[in-house]
């Protein structure tokens, strides 16, 4: 299976359970992803993202997004996107 990074958290709200991530890659709801900080992995599928208070389905390189996550993860994490 090939991985390529896609963003790096830059914050993470563990009260709603959502990291906010600068993205170097296209992702899109339904991506499987992989947040990876030290020595550890978190690995889920992309289900809610958003951008300015509003729901997106697709966010392009450059952009920052809210994305919800299943389990806590570490600013500084890298996000790897599965191909």
């Amino acid at each position: 299976m090939v991985e390529f990074k896609v963003g790096k958290v830059t914050h993470y709200y563990d009260k709603i359970g959502v990291a906010v991530v600068e993205l170097t890659a296209e992702i899109v709801v339904g991506d499987k992803i992989k947040f990876v900080w030290d020595g550890e992995e978190v690995l889920q599928s992309v289900e809610s993202m958003q951008m300015e208070h509003k729901q997106v389905d697709v966010a392009k390189k450059g952009e920052t997004v809210g994305l919800k996550v299943d389990q806590p993860v570490k600013p500084g994490a890298e996000i790897l996107k599965q191909a």
